[in-house]
């Protein structure tokens, strides 16, 4: 919807300085803007006009304007909770949800978070107590970030906007940069800027007198309960069509991405807009347009697709690194930045079918094959000194399978992306940078809390904290928000949620299929083929892209600058990209994800 930045201090700066912060965001919210500049407060707002595109602006007031207001996202329950307040006796001044979180706030106080149904991160100043109080949605879905520096508190949805503040010191956070080796994304609540901070999915904070406080006010629960598998489907397609239909709600176009997998194509079949859209790649298996053309044909949909262009790729990788705000080598925010632009042509709102695999358990990780069940078939005494065995293996083919089978999931799941070992991270930096927290340290709180759970649930919750919002939502924001077009995730919801936590781990995932009970309900809505389908997910040529002599010389020139020298031992690293350009090994996943942190950095610090 739309895109905040602002602070608590120091306000006699002249406005210059937060309509600099604002203008770093401009493309979250090109339509208008506001201000609101008082004491101690400064509040900067962008918006992308969604609902009541006249009244809807923002910085925005409750009735006797003692709190000020500013948002991003959407609640999709807010005609009920206005109705519900009207009752207690609040008066609207406008038809926008964003004034339903004013009042919910001014009747139940932090309970609020608790009442919404929707992606939200926002900001509420008390003008009479000298109080912020701010909160982030459940799942993570929009961005909240904040810096306590020199006196003053930042905030803002993207870390960008804090450059031009006077009290914002931008300094490298060298323990972020071997984690993210591992992870490919930036896993810790410390971002790659020192004293900048994610407020966690789920979470509000208050910051008052220089004090500032977070809380927890939900977390992700799996309570299966024994039901026949026809009332889990049967509930499954109920709760999902009446969350798209909440979802569709908007004053202006709504369309859909559209890939080759079951999530996406749920989402259109029961969507039903005017357009999907798609985009590819030539090469041969890096393209889901054919098999989105024929399921929209299908539909009766318009599907609009683009080839990419592998050139003109590499050009805007300097754009959406910066985009991003911190280093991000999932190589699906390429083609998904194309995708949003393409889309943005035709719409202004568009959802798309992140969040399923995550609840229903559709990852091919959460499977397991007939030789891991062999395997932890044989006896403990055995399979311990086995697993033990297998971790001091060289990389080689098997040795995953072994690991899975003999060693504790919490051993040797760390979510969807596995980059570098920890060793292998340790060996490829310097001294310097060689100290970020273990991957131990970062899972170990989520892992914690289900102690007791089955395996399958163990790993949903853990991609549920991390692999979700910090790398498929956090990718999806900030690539739609670059074009300036909302994205819309209706499988991440909170009445979603209660339906897919009630789900036996039977029915998520076995012998048969992944999220085994959402494609019997999908395949109400879609062709058996379009349910069975397996998701590629944005494929992206890079092992070919790193083998061509053009692209292989521009990695070469970054291995090789001062700047990898800073960080990396650059005959370890390009020792990597040459033994893939001559096909000696497949190291694609590592030299991109040391790649894109080296054009994240000239980006900001160079």
């Amino acid at each position: 919807m739309c895109g905040f930045t602002g602070f608590i201090g120091e306000t006699d700066l002249s406005l210059d300085v937060l309509s600099s912060m604002m203008d770093k965001i401009i493309h979250r919210g090109p339509d208008s803007s506001g201000y609101f500049v008082e004491h101690i407060a400064a509040l900067g707002f962008r918006r992308l006009s969604i609902i009541d595109l006249d009244a809807g602006s923002q910085p925005m007031f409750n009735e006797d304007e003692s709190l000020v207001l500013i948002f991003n996202g959407e609640i999709y329950n807010f005609l009920e909770l206005r109705g519900e307040l009207e009752r207690k006796g609040h008066v609207f001044k406008t038809h926008t949800d964003s004034e339903v979180i004013l009042h919910g706030y001014e009747e139940y106080g932090q309970n609020i978070t608790q009442k919404l149904r929707g992606m939200f991160a926002f900001v509420i100043w008390n003008r009479h107590t000298n109080e912020l109080f701010s909160a982030r949605d459940m799942f993570g879905i929009k961005p909240f970030y904040y810096a306590n520096m020199n006196g003053t508190l930042l905030f803002g949805s993207e870390i960008k906007s804090f450059l031009s503040h006077p009290s914002f010191v931008k300094e490298l956070n060298k323990e972020a940069l071997k984690p993210y080796l591992t992870f490919q994304y930036p896993v810790l609540n410390e971002t790659f800027f020192k004293g900048v901070y994610k407020l966690p999915a789920a979470h509000y904070m208050t910051y008052k007198k220089g004090c500032l406080t977070i809380e927890r006010y939900w977390n992700p629960e799996f309570s299966p309960s024994e039901r026949p598998l026809d009332d889990i489907v049967n509930e499954i397609d109920t709760v999902v069509r009446e969350s798209i239909h909440a979802h569709k709600i908007s004053d202006v176009k709504v369309g859909s991405f559209l890939s080759s997998g079951v999530d996406s194509s749920y989402v259109a079949s029961v969507l039903q807009p005017d357009k999907t859209f798609t985009v590819g790649f030539n090469d041969q298996n890096f393209s889901e347009i054919d098999h989105a053309k024929a399921l929209s044909d299908e539909l009766g949909i318009e599907n609009i697709s683009k080839i990419l262009d592998s050139d003109l790729c590499f050009e805007k990788l300097d754009e959406i690194q910066y985009m991003m705000d911190e280093p991000h080598s999932n190589p699906s925010i390429v083609p998904l930045y194309f995708l949003a632009e393409l889309a943005s042509k035709d719409v202004t709102v568009i959802l798309s079918g992140e969040g399923a695999d995550e609840l229903f358990g559709g990852y091919a990780g959460y499977e397991t094959s007939p030789f891991e069940n062999k395997i932890k078939m044989l006896p403990h005494m055995i399979r311990k000194p086995l697993g033990m065995i297998a971790k001091r293996m060289p990389e080689m083919r098997g040795k995953n399978l072994l690991i899975k089978g003999t060693r504790p999931v919490e051993e040797w799941f760390i979510g969807q992306a596995n980059i570098f070992t920890e060793r292998e991270a340790v060996n490829v930096l310097n001294e310097p940078y060689r100290n970020g927290p273990s991957v131990k340290d970062i899972l170990s709180p989520a892992y914690s809390q289900v102690k007791h759970a089955d395996d399958v649930t163990k790993m949903q919750i853990l991609d549920l904290h991390h692999w979700l919002v910090d790398d498929i939502l956090l990718k999806a924001d900030k690539m739609s928000m670059a074009h300036s077009i909302e994205l819309r995730v209706p499988f991440l919801d909170k009445k979603v949620m209660v339906t897919a936590s009630k789900i036996p781990t039977k029915y998520r995932v076995n012998e048969l299929d992944s999220k085994y009970a959402f494609r019997l309900a999908a395949k109400r809505s879609l062709p058996e083929e379009s349910a069975k389908r397996k998701k590629i997910g944005f494929p992206v040529p890079i092992r070919n892209w790193i083998r061509e002599k053009k692209y292989y010389d521009q990695i070469a020139a970054a291995f090789s600058s001062h700047a990898a020298a800073q960080f990396f031992d650059k005959d370890v690293i390009l020792k990597l990209l040459d033994d893939h350009a001559v096909g000696k090994a497949n190291h694609a996943r590592k030299v991109w994800t040391i790649y894109m942190f080296l054009v994240w950095y000239k980006q900001y610090f160079n």
